[in-house]
């Protein structure tokens, strides 16, 4: 994988974006940036543990947050889908909590449950307390992806993080939550408290995802996974100006940049104005549909059912068929889920998936 060095003004330059071969010449990363490829490359989000008997014995007895800080099992989790599966790139093993964790917010990632905050936030104080983050913060996921980047070769690398609005859901509503109730109140009732928020959010973020792309990544992807509970306009007041704070703060960077939330079929147009390369897209919108709002300039990432993996094989040939057929109405396509992977799932499903996107997708490229 592409190694990184540092000028001495700070900006990271990568030393594999001049040579042919190598992740950025990958199918993953040539199809974000909407360039011919030899058949259209796939990753699975949750690919790395759920589904995987190697995870559930590796993550035994140790906690999330402790396997997030882990370096060896960091390196270790990220690989286990990419030995098994084939797939196309990497995602860094980590959750979204970690640079808030990292930002000195009291919380754990309880099992079955999800990230719980000791204190959510409810005043500018709180929004206070929430410092701002650097490498020494979370130098174990710099570590963890400067061991994968020798690992993992020619194979990109992605790494991610926690979009401001999903962030900030959590942390003012304690955990997770099916309405959203206390963050709509705090973002309707108290408007300037909730952009104080969101920004410090951004600043965190921002900071993570350099972290990321300094250390060797070779993409990343903003999840946004809560999103989808806003209106439009909602979203282009409240969000819009934060996620664009991140996305457009790594402009610079040379690495492609995504962005994914769920149940976003209205907001399509607006997350792609927010600077991503690529826009993911959830399994309610058809590819061929999500293009044409998202628009020419942007390629798109997705989209099957990940319910469907547990029919039988024709269904899942049948609807990675329609997926493939759809995405070619896009100037770039990442084949993936429309979310993350189901724990229930037959690791051996997507294993075939793989194969079958790989066989149907080839085509001669002229890689000039």
């Amino acid at each position: 994988m592409a190694a990184m060095t540092t000028d001495t003004t700070g900006t990271a330059a990568r030393d594999d974006e001049s040579r042919p071969g190598g992740p950025a010449d990958s199918p993953f990363v040539r199809a974000c940036r909407r360039r011919p490829v030899p058949h259209t490359p796939v990753w699975f989000m949750r690919q790395a543990g759920r589904s995987l008997p190697e995870y559930r014995e590796i993550r035994a007895n140790v906690a999330m947050l402790e396997s997030c800080r882990r370096p060896d099992l960091v390196t270790e989790i990220t690989l286990q889908p990419v030995r098994r599966h084939g797939v196309d790139a990497a995602i860094l093993f980590s959750d979204i909590v970690v640079p808030v964790a990292a930002a000195g917010v009291d919380l754990d990632i309880v099992p079955g449950t999800g990230p719980v905050v000791a204190e959510p936030v409810r005043t500018a104080a709180d929004v206070e307390r929430i410092r701002l983050i650097d490498r020494d913060d979370v130098g174990y996921v710099d570590e963890a992806v400067r061991m994968l980047v020798k690992e993992l070769g020619d194979t990109p690398l992605i790494g991610f993080a926690g979009a401001p609005f999903t962030l900030a859901s959590y942390l003012v509503e304690g955990g997770p939550s099916r309405t959203h109730a206390k963050t709509k109140a705090l973002m309707y009732g108290e408007p300037e408290l909730w952009h104080s928020l969101a920004g410090r959010l951004a600043e965190v973020t921002l900071a993570f995802l350099r972290v990321q792309i300094e250390a060797g990544v070779s993409a990343v992807q903003l999840f946004d996974s809560w999103a989808g509970a806003l209106s439009e306009a909602d979203y282009r007041r409240f969000v819009l100006p934060h996620s664009t704070k991140v996305l457009t703060g790594l402009a610079d960077a040379g690495v492609p940049r995504i962005h994914f939330g769920v149940g976003t079929a209205e907001l399509l147009g607006a997350m792609g104005e927010a600077g991503a390369d690529v826009v993911g897209v959830d399994w309610r919108t058809p590819l061929d549909v999500a293009t044409r709002r998202i628009g020419p300039e942007r390629a798109v990432q997705g989209n099957l059912d990940p319910t469907l993996l547990l029919a039988p094989w024709p269904v899942v040939e049948t609807e990675v068929r329609r997926i493939l057929e759809q995405g070619r109405a896009a100037p770039g396509h990442v084949f993936n889920l429309g979310h993350g992977v189901l724990p229930e799932t037959d690791p051996e499903v997507l294993t075939r998936v793989v194969a079958l996107v790989h066989e149907l997708s080839a085509r001669p490229v002229d890689r000039g």
